[in-house]
């Protein structure tokens, strides 16, 4: 349950000795805005634009991290944007077990705790698991002992083929939902160790569909559910559970650690899901 230590600094996925004009270059393009959009965005000129990208301006620190607010630059990157330009880091990395973390600590743990008895969990932006609650305990029963070596990854345990992919009901709707989510973050965060987690995840098979009768989480015949989203729908104990996924950031950060968390809380789709699991507590 304990928030655990964050692990070993993610370097940053600029191509070294790049200067910043080339870089800021490829983050204006990535996010397909021109020149003259981005300078009327920042208060500057096409002009300098172009001078700062060809390397005939060096940009001072404030127009560095205005221009990269401007184009959405994750908080690790603006770091190495500020690095190519000579000036220093301007977001501080901090571990999770440093002590001024303390309350920030205590207050996703209380959070995530008070979830219960419904499944939530705090991941970093490779999907290593800092934490989980008893919900998410219960739904990762039976799954192999290598996937529960820390540190856990939560794509790893919902797709390896020994984690929960085989009790996942609509496997095939949920691991597209999933990678799909991936893609969309590395072509904002351009981060090699996730297309490396996506390219593991994605290249492992396919379980087929079982035939076998799973009872409802009543163990009783249900009108259909209208879900207004996909659901996660698993097996557990015998029956069938769905959930609702749903992830929350922080906003505005001002640290590299805090900017990369994620806390993904599962809410119950159906009556019989929330009964079963307020059932485990009563």
């Amino acid at each position: 349950m304990s928030i655990v230590a964050s692990g070993p600094t993610r370097p940053s996925t600029n191509p070294a000795g790049k200067g910043v004009g080339p870089l800021l270059r490829g983050w204006r393009e990535q996010r397909r805005v021109s020149q003259l959009e981005l300078a009327l965005r920042a208060d500057s000129s096409a002009r300098h634009i172009s001078f700062i990208e060809t390397g005939r301006s060096r940009p001072s620190e404030d127009m560095v991290l205005r221009l990269a607010e401007h184009l959405d630059v994750p908080v690790r990157e603006r770091n190495a944007l500020l690095l190519a330009a000579g000036y220093a880091p301007h977001y501080p990395e901090t571990s999770l077990d440093d002590p001024s973390m303390d309350a920030l600590r205590q207050g996703m743990e209380r959070l995530i705790q008070g979830y219960e008895p419904y499944p939530a969990l705090v991941v970093d932006a490779t999907y290593t698991v800092l934490a989980a609650n008893r919900g998410i305990t219960m739904l990762l029963e039976g799954v192999g002992e290598s996937l529960l070596t820390p540190p856990l990854n939560a794509m790893r345990l919902t797709l390896h083929p020994e984690g929960l992919a085989p009790r996942i009901r609509n496997h095939r709707e949920w691991r597209d939902h999933l990678l799909a989510q991936m893609e969309r973050q590395i072509a904002l965060d351009r981060s090699e160790p996730l297309r490396a987690l996506y390219e593991e995840v994605a290249a492992y098979p396919v379980p087929e569909p079982e035939t076998k009768a799973i009872s409802s989480a009543e163990d009783e015949e249900l009108e259909p559910v209208p879900y207004f989203a996909l659901p996660l729908q698993i097996e557990h104990g015998g029956r069938v559970l769905s959930f609702i996924s749903s992830i929350s950031t922080f906003n505005t950060p001002m640290d590299v650690t805090v900017a990369e968390l994620a806390i993904e809380t599962f809410l119950p789709a159906d009556p019989a899901t929330v009964k079963y699991l307020q059932s485990l507590v009563s």
